[in-house]
């Protein structure tokens, strides 16, 4: 008897966007009883390993060294994102982070402390494989040459618990582009995966045009997005535009995390690219992390939390009231 085995049943990427940040569950719920084995080895077989239940953080553009209107806190908002992460009672395995780790800056002794500071924040967070890709500040002035000597590759691929992942660099080349020799590099690298293997994208620019005027676009990315196309279950994840977005295209869903330094308004209600302005009333608002939880149809609940009525370890434990899984220590 043969079983039907519907992959995109089969993995959920569920989030939680919160005040600093997003969290991802990676969660196979038919992994369970008797049927449940039996679609993880078909799925073992397939895949070279099953899908096991995980989490992990996406965080972006903490442009470390950036301190001014219109944010005067500086790493604050990252500080506190990693803060928040150590509190989880269920720790993520992966720290995502989509680019603009740090702020460009004119003299490269003083970009290479900004990217020691960055290091220094992001090597607090415990008990997680922290992976990063460059933005165009950290990345577009010497091609990525400072990124890859204190950081390391600017694109590769690792696999997790049966999902694979593709980290992309679409800003070295000083162009908002991925280039024709990674495209290479990235067919090749998805040629060794049947079409039901879960893929997680993630890199620093929009892979769609969601606004081209204000550089909210790749050139190529009609060329990743068709080489993805054939793959039941694609999540690309981002930055660059310091707010949350959802796109869809095809089995494919792009999603935009909210930045931790200052946001920017919604292009579709001002034709001016202006950072939303400072709220010292609500410091935090309109930044965030995401957490993601992998097992259906992704779901997104954006939750906002407001600094001037939660505060430590209770307005946490109000925005993870949705989930069962997570919480807070006390």
């Amino acid at each position: 008897m043969k079983t039907r085995l519907d992959r995109r049943r089969f993995l959920r990427i569920a989030g939680t966007s919160f005040s600093i940040g997003a969290l991802f569950s990676v969660f196979a719920p038919l992994a369970r009883g008797a049927g449940g084995e039996i679609v993880a080895r078909t799925l073992s077989d397939l895949n070279g390993e099953a899908p096991a239940p995980f989490s992990f953080v996406q965080l972006s553009d903490t442009h470390v060294g950036f301190n001014g209107p219109p944010d005067p806190l500086g790493t604050a908002a990252f500080e506190a994102a990693v803060a928040t992460i150590n509190k989880l009672r269920s720790r993520p395995d992966l720290v995502l982070i989509t680019g603009d780790l740090t702020h460009d800056a004119d003299s490269p002794d003083e970009h290479a402390r900004r990217f020691r500071l960055f290091k220094e924040i992001a090597g607090k967070i415990g008990g997680a494989s922290v992976k990063v890709v460059p933005g165009e500040n950290d990345a577009a002035l010497d091609g990525g040459g400072m990124f890859r000597e204190l950081m390391g590759p600017t694109y590769y691929s690792f696999d997790h618990r049966g999902v694979h992942f593709l980290a992309l660099d679409n800003v070295s080349s000083g162009k908002p582009a991925v280039g024709s020799e990674q495209l290479a590099w990235m067919k090749s690298d998805l040629a060794r995966f049947p079409h039901t293997a879960p893929i997680v994208v993630f890199t620093h620019r929009p892979l769609f045009d969601l606004k081209p005027e204000w550089e909210w676009f790749t050139s190529d990315g009609d060329e990743v997005l068709n080489a993805l196309a054939p793959f039941e279950n694609v999540t690309i994840l981002y930055g660059h535009i310091h707010r949350e977005n959802f796109h869809q295209r095809g089995n494919t869903r792009l999603y935009a995390a909210r930045s931790l330094i200052f946001a920017f308004p919604d292009p579709a209600t001002t034709a001016a690219k202006k950072p939303v302005p400072f709220d010292r009333e609500r410091p935090f608002r309109n930044l965030g992390i995401r957490v993601v939880k992998a097992g259906g149809e992704p779901v997104i609940e954006d939750v906002e939390l407001a600094m001037n009525e939660y505060s430590g370890t209770v307005g946490m434990d109000q925005m993870l009231k949705h989930g069962k899984e997570d919480s807070i220590d006390e």
